[in-house]
């Protein structure tokens, strides 16, 4: 059995499509599960023992981010190795560490937990996903960041689901981390010019010092630290593209023209 956590999410929805509905969804409640239009169970990450999990079982372990993301996170993992279970797929950052800014050292925690929980383990590492972009454009059509000129391999979300499928779906491989990225990198100017013609009017790139672009995320009640974050992204550490897409699934990944069409 593949039990799918995070099933409602963007990457969770996706992957039950892509498993065709050969998947246990877990859900928190159970009007979700029969949204989804697949078997489900209702449970919780911040209980691990409704995680159904039998020896055997594939475990696709994925959620937003919250305070408790980590305890639960490694409960869930510690349930998976008690109960046998084949192997682990579970989505992180790029690059991330457990000394990473914000969210990304949460997923760096898990990560070195599950490395060490002797479970079969694969992590999927993609960057940000194409999915967010156009949520970032304001009513007047700017973005806003601190990017810089730097390039980013943003990734349809998917195109991780399908890497997720194949993985659960083919024999379990040697222990690995997958760093997913689009087909090619592009600036923030770059997306802003994709974005005004798949949206039909001017969208435009406002790149502003971390200072600033902290002070325009709190306005927004957004963290601020984040506009470090951004700095950091930008910086050259997810400029470059990746082949594991195309390597798993026999296709390129979708470009941000096609995602946006």
């Amino acid at each position: 059995m593949i039990v799918v956590t995070g099933a409602t999410g963007t990457i969770g929805r996706a992957l039950i499509e892509e498993l065709g509905g050969s998947a246990l969804a877990v859900v928190r409640r159970a009007e979700q599960g029969e949204e989804l239009g697949c078997p489900y169970v209702v449970g919780d990450l911040e209980r691990p023992e409704s995680i159904p999990l039998e020896p055997g079982d594939r475990l696709f372990l994925n959620s937003a981010l919250w305070p408790g993301f980590v305890r639960a996170h490694q409960g869930v993992i510690d349930r998976a190795a008690d109960a046998g279970v084949a192997q682990v797929v579970t989505v992180s950052v790029r690059g991330v560490t457990s000394a990473s800014l914000l969210g990304f050292g949460m997923h760096g925690e898990v990560d070195r937990h599950l490395k060490a929980s002797g479970v079969p383990w694969s992590i999927l590492a993609p960057v940000g996903f194409m999915q967010n972009l156009a949520a970032d454009v304001d009513e007047e059509g700017r973005i806003f960041g601190s990017y810089g000129r730097g390039p980013v391999g943003y990734i349809d979300a998917r195109d991780i689901a399908a890497v997720a499928a194949a993985l659960l779906t083919r024999p379990v491989g040697a222990d690995a981390t997958y760093e997913l990225t689009g087909p090619v990198a592009p600036t923030h100017d770059e997306v802003a010019a994709e974005l005004t013609r798949a949206l039909g009017r001017p969208v435009r790139y406002v790149d502003l010092p971390v200072e600033e672009a902290a002070a325009h995320l709190e306005r927004r009640g957004m963290p601020a630290d984040l506009a470090a974050l951004m700095a950091q992204i930008g910086d050259g550490r997810w400029a470059s593209t990746t082949t594991t897409v195309a390597d798993i699934l026999g296709r390129e990944p979708r470009s941000l023209k096609e995602f946006l069409g």
